[in-house]
């Protein structure tokens, strides 16, 4: 895998058409299809033959369903499970991500892409075809007890959930932060996975040495959004609750509204006080992505959900990244109706966006949070106590 969050930098007027299949929704899935790999040589179209007429690209014949998607995943086996990140856009130099693929399924997830590296569609198979990293605590106890190693603060969780639902099955979040609590190591999570207070004793531990912090990400308050925007990730109710036990017991926590979506989810006002008032101390944001793979997706999917509002979501967006480009040459490809770009690559603008609309954003976010008081101190997590002497497995004879 390459190095964690480097810099991309692909022209939407290079990207591969997306699959022109029939759009068919899936219950409990974000993605709409399986979109082509930027890899892949040969390019499938899938066509109206007749039989299954489509009406407004989705395929609406209530008498030939889809077929429910079983989620599939497979134990994999790593060298190494810190990640490092080359990126100056986040706050960790180091993270660890147990699992490979997400079942939350959120459409909107910047992680899709690397699944083209894996020969698969950063779409369905994305979210249904996952990996389980087996040995990752075992790897994680090697790497922190190399003469080399120079602690710095672990981020779990920074391109999959940690705890998604085959966390209650397969357990690798839970023994790798056993692994960091045996040696007084930093960490942080970000998750919506509602299974985090399964450790709770765990991060209460870390909590009383000053060593971890949570981060809870909460995009609407919308039910119905949030289904659609992240199928089988907790309700926001659920999250806030989360974020509620723990507040109570003790363990410093964040809400990450991210990504904020134009015309989507502008309730993030709302969401911020929630939070707050659930016992959040801290909040950031990011403006929306769209990498790779991750236009297609989410342009399939807005178009299917959203179709009345999808263009004037996806011309804001290109509002917010000011970047003028030339028109892609292929008649099917996201954004052919405009001469602008849906991703900005570039370090420093492509997390928050530019111009007067990611501006505005930006105003909004911080006098909420100024409001509430949030943000007001940032925490600095304690180095001191990291021990990779008991991590040994053998004591001492004496």
């Amino acid at each position: 895998m390459p190095a964690l969050l480097t810099r991309e930098a692909e022209p939407d007027a290079l990207a591969p058409p997306p699959v022109a299949t029939p759009v068919r929704l899936f219950r409990g899935r974000g993605a709409v299809g399986n979109v082509q790999g930027r890899f892949e040589r040969d390019v499938r179209e899938a066509v109206d033959d007749g039989w299954a007429p489509l009406r407004s690209g989705i395929d609406t014949d209530e008498d030939d369903e889809p077929a429910a998607l079983q989620t599939q995943v497979t134990a994999e086996h790593v060298r190494s499970i810190i990640s490092r990140n080359d990126s100056p856009d986040v706050y960790f130099d180091y993270s660890i991500n147990p699992y490979r693929g997400c079942e939350h399924g959120c459409v909107y997830c910047y992680a899709r892409p690397s699944y083209s590296y894996l020969g698969l569609s950063p779409g369905l198979d994305f979210e249904t075809r996952l990996y389980a990293k087996v040995n990752a605590a075992e790897a994680l106890r090697a790497e922190l007890q190399a003469r080399s190693y120079a602690p710095k603060v672990i981020n779990i969780g920074s391109v999959t959930d940690p705890y998604q639902p085959c966390e209650k099955q397969w357990g690798i979040t839970r023994a790798v932060i056993e692994v960091l609590n045996q040696a007084h190591h930093p960490f942080t999570i970000i998750s919506k996975g509602g299974l985090i207070l399964r450790d709770l004793s765990q991060l209460a531990e870390a909590a009383a040495e000053q060593r971890v912090a949570v981060y809870i990400t909460l995009v609407t308050l919308d039910g119905t959004l949030a289904r659609q925007l992240e199928p089988r990730a907790p309700s926001p109710m659920r999250r806030l609750k989360v974020i509620e036990a723990l507040a109570r017991a003790g363990v410093p926590v964040g809400v990450s509204v991210a990504p904020i979506i134009p015309f989507l989810n502008d309730d993030f006002a709302r969401v911020l006080t929630a939070a707050h008032d659930a016992g959040a101390q801290s909040a950031f944001y990011t403006v929306m992505r769209l990498p790779w793979e991750v236009k297609d997706v989410f342009v399939q999917w807005l178009r299917a959900h959203y179709p009345d509002r999808a263009e004037r979501v996806l011309n804001r967006l290109r509002d917010m990244r000011g970047i003028p480009g030339e028109a892609p040459t292929h008649p099917g490809a996201v954004g052919a109706s405009t001469a602008g770009r849906l991703n900005d690559p570039n370090f420093f603008t492509r997390m928050k966006g530019e111009g007067i609309w990611a501006e505005l954003i930006r105003q909004r976010f911080e006098a909420q949070v100024r409001r509430l008081g949030m943000n007001r101190q940032r925490r600095q997590l304690n180095m001191a106590l990291f021990n990779p002497a008991a991590l040994s497995v053998q004591g001492s004879l004496f």
